[in-house]
């Protein structure tokens, strides 16, 4: 178990290290928008009818509703947000149109209402996707439109959703898996659970670098609480990827 004083100097070190994420996400607006999602992800034809309708890239929406909820249509937050795409109730909800609780976990008006929302929010921050995803977070209320001082809270946000955007494609860390793979079929098993971002991010930032063919991801879950995941396709990639961990000094049962 690594103490907390090594997490928070791998935290330090992990925002210096940060990618500069408006970059990032205008070089994905620019260049990779089109890329084809590397899974087969549930409630797909409520995604595409929503990407479609809005004007939107669906490996986007994807991103932030793998991040949101992992695509679970029953999900509820502490903080009161509902269903795959946890849109909170009543503000943000009425707002859409949406007068019902019940209706948010209808998963085909949930990810259209989300959409619509990322969509309005886009259109606020004339299309930067870094500030619509950090008012998508903490409110447009608390996000100007130029940018400046935008919470840490919603800053990581915005990075936490770059990596599930990664996962979505296939980029980076994650290896493409065979074309048409139900992301179902694919295996996760917990490491830790972490209480604060800054904690997973930084065990995450460790292992990788010990161990850079690991399949690793970290969830927000509705408990308010980060939880760090290993994926893998089957068994085999279970196996190996316990070795790796092991010799990277964390034991997986």
């Amino acid at each position: 178990m690594l103490s907390s004083i090594v997490l928070m100097l791998l935290a330090i070190a992990a925002d210096a290290t940060r990618p500069d994420l408006d970059a990032v996400w205008k070089d994905y607006s620019a260049s990779k928008i089109a890329i084809e999602p590397a899974y087969t992800f549930p409630h797909a034809t409520c995604f595409r009818v929503a990407a479609l309708e809005y004007g939107l890239p669906e490996s986007l929406l994807l991103a932030v509703a793998r991040g949101e909820s992992d695509f679970e249509a029953t999900a509820r937050s502490r903080a009161n947000a509902h269903g795959v795409m946890q849109i909170l109730w009543p503000g943000t909800a009425r707002h859409l149109g949406i007068n019902r609780l019940s209706d948010l976990y209808e998963p085909c008006t949930n990810i259209d209402a989300g959409a619509r929302y990322l969509k309005e929010l886009l259109d606020r921050y004339d299309g930067n996707v870094h500030l619509a995803l950090a008012a998508y977070n903490y409110g447009p209320g608390r996000i100007s439109k130029d940018g400046d001082d935008i919470p840490s809270g919603a800053a990581w946000y915005s990075g936490y959703i770059y990596r599930h955007l990664n996962y979505v494609i296939g980029n980076g860390t994650v290896r493409k898996p065979v074309p048409d793979t139900l992301y179902s079929a694919i295996g996760q098993s917990t490491l830790l659970t972490f209480g604060e971002p800054y904690r997973a991010e930084a065990f995450i930032e460790r292992l990788e670098k010990e161990s850079p063919d690991l399949s690793l991801d970290w969830f927000r879950r509705g408990t308010g609480e980060f939880e760090v995941v290993m994926t893998y396709a089957d068994r085999e990639e279970f196996d190996r990827s316990a070795r790796l961990l092991t010799r990277a000094g964390f034991r997986i049962d």
